[in-house]
Parts: structure tokens; sequence; C-alpha cells
């Protein structure tokens, strides 16, 4: 089958309604728990379709019209929250502009054109009767802030998932795998005294030494996709005027995790080769991989797609299953002012991602 010339006038028609769609997401603000309008804009949407659909919150799914619960299943999510727009933009943030083959507007590149292009491929699935697989689009609330009313109550909600497509703004190319997040409090506590009769135990001296060992210190085994583990020290806290010893020292580890090491081993590590009290804000976001051999990966290969291993955080750290992070766009223009996408990108995005998920066969249960 000549896919490109068979579903090129489909691509057109799709094109359409997502550049549609991706104007009225636009034009509706939609910050991290505050998406009710985008959420009220996708329902319109898939009721415009005639594509039934479930909302938990601000999160809406549906799955394809011959979902059959013996296949397996493809989930493709994206987001439909935004950062707030910085103050260098000279645009209207909230107005949808075509300019230069441009469509300017927030959350037009991060992640509205990977989130409709979803949309669009997963439109053009939904009808098709004797697929080897299920399919099941989420666009979802609270991303932006590693929020726990995104992503992470839908899954409950959805079957076993086989894998994921996460749209993130990658240029159409292969995140193979992705960092994880931690965020490490730590304590470093010591005695307060007079600073000029020398009492005391500073804590901000015991803070130093640990805060030497985090900076120096390198975990012996590196991803081949994501690298090292990578700790940075970015905030501290101490003191409460100049002529007192602190005798507390507070100050925060962020940590970007490959999938060499599970969260718990990072802590055990840190809590073995430093004196201060360590509290983890959190071990929800964890790094994700997909396999290199993986049909939805090979599919992307044979279209000459590249492969490489994402420093950021995405919605793939709340998934227990095999994710790629793929979607129109580009990463450097994400939370930036006048902030845009290209048109022909999401044409272009909507053709692959079917071309891809054409091409995937996949085991049955």
């Amino acid at each position: 089958m000549n896919l490109d010339s068979d579903i090129q006038a489909k691509v057109d028609i799709l094109s359409g309604k997502a550049l549609d769609l991706l104007k009225s997401l636009i034009e509706t603000q939609s910050f991290s728990r505050e998406e009710e309008g985008t959420a009220q804009v996708l329902e319109g949407f898939f009721n415009a379709q005639h594509i039934p659909f479930s909302r938990k919150k601000n999160n809406i799914w549906a799955f394809n019209k011959h979902f059959d619960a013996g296949k397996p299943t493809i989930l493709l999510n994206s987001h439909h929250d935004t950062v707030k727009p910085n103050a260098s933009w000279t645009l209207d943030p909230f107005k949808a502009i075509i300019a230069d083959g441009k469509l300017y507007g927030l959350g037009s590149n991060d992640a509205g054109g990977c989130l409709v292009s979803l949309i669009a491929t997963f439109c053009h699935f939904y009808p098709q009767e004797g697929m080897a697989y299920n399919i099941v689009m989420a666009a979802t609330a609270e991303e932006e802030i590693s929020g726990k009313e995104g992503l992470e109550i839908v899954v409950p909600e959805l079957p076993e998932i086989s894998f994921a497509i996460v749209g993130e703004p990658t240029e159409m190319h292969l995140a193979v795998a992705e960092k994880g997040l931690l965020v490490l409090d730590c304590t470093a506590r010591g005695r307060s005294g007079h600073a000029a009769r020398d009492e005391g135990e500073n804590a901000i001296y015991k803070a130093l030494k640990d805060i030497h060992w985090l900076t120096s210190y390198q975990f012996p085994k590196v991803s081949p996709t994501l690298g090292p583990v990578k700790m940075s020290v970015t905030m501290i806290q101490a003191g409460t005027q100049h002529n007192v010893v602190p005798d507390q020292c507070s100050f925060t580890i962020d940590v970007r995790a490959t999938d060499q090491y599970t969260l718990e081993e990072i802590i055990e590590e840190i809590e073995a080769h430093i004196e201060s009290e360590i509290s983890p804000r959190s071990i929800r976001l964890r790094p994700s991989s997909i396999p290199m051999d993986h049909p939805i990966v090979k599919a992307g290969v044979a279209m000459g797609r590249d492969t490489y291993g994402s420093p950021t955080t995405s919605d793939q750290a709340l998934l227990d299953c095999p994710s790629l992070k793929m979607g129109p766009g580009h990463s450097g223009r994400s939370h930036s002012a006048d902030e845009f996408i290209y048109l022909h990108e999401i044409p272009a995005g909507i053709h692959q991602y079917i071309k891809m998920l054409e091409k995937v066969v996949l085991p049955t249960a």
C-alpha cells in the first residue's frame, strides 16, 4: 500500500481540523490547574466528530470505535495546560496569529501542535475495523507542574497499555529515553552560638561539606542514551542574623535520574555519603525508555528519524510502560516569548504519526 498517496487527502482534511482546534485552544486560557476552558473546547471537538469520550477533572480521553479487549492498546497522550506567558511577549499570547507560515500563541508549540496532531491521528484510526490494536487518546492537564490531577488520575481508568506515544515538541525525532526527576530537601543541623566567641557548631559548614560531595560525586553507571545521573544544588537557606552561628542549613538537590538506577537507589547512595537529613518531595517522576528494537522505534528509524535521550521530564514519567516522546515543534521554542509552530509542522506530524502506527505489529495477549 502506498500510504503517502492513500492518506494525503485525508491528512489535508485532518490538518485543517487540527489547525482550527489549535487556534481555539490558544485563545482559551489554560494555565496548569486552570484548564476548564480548554477541556470544554476538547469536549466540543469530540462531540462535533461524534466520538464518545470520558472526562475526569480536566482530562479527556476516548477509545477507537471498535475497541477489542483482546487486543493490545496504544496510548496517544499530550497535554493542554500551559505555563504563564513571560514579560517578553510582544504579541497577545491568547490570540492565534498566523504570519510568515507560523501560528503564534501561548501553547502553540508546547504542546498544542503535538496535541492536535495526535488527536487528528486518533480521528484517522477511530472508525477503522480490523485493526491489530486499540488506540486511546488522552488529552491531559497539569503536565507543566507535574501535577497529580493530570495523566496520573487517567491511567487507572485505562486498560493495560502496550506502549505510549507522548506528544512533546521533538521535530518528530524519537526521544527513546527520558530522565526522571528527583527533588530532595536536605537539612544540615548544628548548634547555635555567638559568632564572636567561637561557640556552637555551624550548620552552614556542615552543609558545605555535603554539597562538596554532591558536586564532585559521579554515579558509576552511565546510561547509553541518557548519560550520567546529574545532581545540582539549586537552593540554600540558613541564618537569622549576622552574629549568631546558625544551627540549621537547608538546601535542595535537583537530581536528573537515568534508567540505570531506581530513584530509591539514588536516595540510598546519597544518604550513605552525606550527613544532612534527606526528605524526598516525590518519587513519582521516574526515568522512562523504550527498547531500540520496539516496532514503533523501528518504524520511525525506517523513516529516517533520529533517536536520542531527552534530559527534560514529561508525563512519560507517570507511565509504567514503554513510551516514546515525539511531536511536531521544537523544544527550544517552549516557554519562550512569542511562541509559535510552523504551519507545515502539523500536517507533517500527522502524516508521520499515521505512517509509523500503520507499520506497527504488536503481539496479542
